[in-house]
């Protein structure tokens, strides 16, 4: 479906303001329905095969109750990596950053099982060795997610925050960072989605998603774009030198992250 994935999607101004001001913004209908009904099967299927997960909740960590994923799953799968490679998703992306391409950091396939516990407060970019704050993610429900099976919420204006960025996905990230943000006054929005529907944060956005409490798996696509010309920063941290190894390889800091693993996605005036 080149069309369908590739097309432009209409972002308004208003829109660009809430995603400049807020940190992150909720989309409807970014992609049809047939789209996401084609692809969505496939990348659930693919999940569930590559995750290997199979002890019971009461033996997992906070972490590992929350979901099951699977990342760079566009390697695994020639469909995914079709879908993955979408410019709609990618152009989105540039045109919320303000830059003028972008380029794959990785993708992650996020199934929350129902019974799933919440998704701890914590900000993505604490894990990444990335010069700078133009990076965004795509999170993309496979399926309805009301408020019962845990949609990702964020803390509105929290990416000029700087408490908590330190604090990895945890007991205690979740614990410090949402009295921290209460504290504060920061606004916890958390929204149902349709189908179809798909939101963008920034890397420094907090944000949190609740247990999955029906009895239907939450299923949900991630793509994680930077700019085009994003370099490699020094890692701070042992998790920051894992995502250097892992994602970037081959990167050198203080260069552009130009690597097999991160091709362009979209460009202007290119692609």
């Amino acid at each position: 479906m080149p069309d369908a994935i590739d097309s432009p999607y209409p972002l308004s101004p208003g829109q660009l303001s809430r995603f400049n001001e807020d940190g992150f913004v909720h989309l409807p209908g970014v992609l049809p329905l047939p789209v996401v009904n084609e692809f969505g099967p496939r990348i659930t299927a693919r999940t569930l095969e590559l995750a290997g997960e199979a002890r019971p909740f009461e033996e997992r960590s906070t972490y590992d109750r929350a979901f099951l994923q699977v990342m760079n799953l566009w390697e695994a799968d020639a469909a995914v990596r079709d879908f993955v490679m979408g410019k709609r998703l990618a152009r989105l992306a540039a045109g919320l950053l303000g830059v003028s391409g972008v380029r794959l950091y990785h993708d992650q396939s996020l199934y929350k099982e129902p019974g799933g516990g919440l998704t701890p407060a914590h900000a993505d970019q604490y894990y990444w060795p990335l010069a700078t704050d133009r990076v965004v993610t795509a999170w993309i429900p496979l399926q309805d997610v009301p408020l019962e099976r845990g949609p990702l919420g964020f803390y509105a204006g929290s990416h000029h925050e700087t408490f908590g960025r330190e604090l990895a996905i945890s007991d205690d990230s979740e614990r410090e960072i949402c009295r921290h943000m209460e504290a504060r006054g920061f606004d916890f929005v958390e929204e149902p989605f349709l189908l179809g529907d798909v939101s963008f944060h920034l890397g420094w956005t907090f944000h949190r998603a609740g247990p999955n409490r029906s009895t239907v798996p939450r299923s949900v696509m991630t793509i994680i774009y930077m700019d085009a010309g994003m370099r490699l920063k020094a890692p701070v941290n042992a998790m920051q030198h894992n995502d250097w190894q892992t994602w970037c390889p081959g990167a050198t800091i203080g260069e552009v992250i130009d690597t097999p693993k991160n091709p362009v996605i979209y460009a202007q005036g290119g692609l």
